[in-house]
């Protein structure tokens, strides 16, 4: 189906790097935004090993942390995001692990989004040229465990009770990256904005311009739906849907 009706209050992206949000599902956000939608940016790590400079050492790390992070401020600016949030995991060597589970639930039990927005945990070969990052499996994998069953379930990560992070529960869960999407963003007046914001990832693009294969991928998309531009997703609908909502 193609995804023309719901346009959530609140929503809540999830993702391993800087950068990986703007690659794959910024033209939604940024359309979101557009509506009135108050959107938290969940970014797990920092980036700091996305490098290969012979020149730096684990000693760069740190620097190349900071101007990571400061891209992803940028671009969020520019998608119309109002928070960003890094939890600073290590990257590169991320892992499923409760502790990022439970760091995770705590945001969605905090900040209540009605939608929330993460990749594939089970995507590894797209093509026959990616391997998909081990890191993006993780965070997609903590993540979707965060959204359901422990961000709604009470007595699971009972320390967060007492922290008063009371449950929550999220309407829809949009997965990007799946295999067979049931659902197809419309994101014909955002594409622009998407490309700028992937740009304001200066350390990791270099000269080189993106628009050209983000325009490429996201007609892909939408060729069979009647649109020019869209982004793909597996939507779970995790409460039931209000009649005429």
């Amino acid at each position: 189906m193609s995804e023309k009706e719901f346009l959530p209050k609140t929503a809540m992206s999830i993702h391993a790097h800087p950068d990986d949000q703007e690659f794959t599902v910024a033209g939604t956000l940024a359309k979101w935004a557009r509506a009135g939608c108050e959107i938290v940016s969940v970014i797990v790590t920092s980036g700091e090993a996305g490098d290969n400079d012979r020149a730096h050492d684990a000693a760069y790390k740190p620097a190349l942390a900071k101007i990571r992070e400061d891209e992803q401020r940028a671009a969020n600016e520019l998608l119309g995001i109002q928070e960003t949030i890094f939890l600073h995991y290590p990257d590169g060597e991320l892992e499923p692990t409760l502790n990022l589970r439970r760091d995770l639930t705590r945001l969605v039990r905090r900040y209540k989004p009605e939608a929330v927005v993460i990749g594939d945990p089970q995507g590894v070969f797209y093509g026959n040229g990616y391997i998909n990052h081990p890191d993006h499996r993780a965070a997609a994998q903590a993540a979707l465990y965060a959204v359901f069953p422990s961000a709604g379930t009470r007595l699971i990560f009972t320390d967060l009770l007492e922290a008063g992070h009371e449950p929550h529960n999220a309407r829809r869960l949009y997965v990007h990256g799946a295999e067979k999407s049931d659902t197809w963003v419309d994101i014909g007046d955002t594409i622009g904005v998407k490309i700028a914001a992937l740009k304001k990832h200066v350390s990791q693009l270099g000269d080189w311009d993106p628009e050209k294969m983000i325009r490429e991928w996201a007609a892909e998309e939408a060729k069979e739906h009647g649109m020019e531009y869209a982004e793909a997703y597996k939507v779970m609908l995790l409460v039931e849907e209000e009649k005429g909502g």
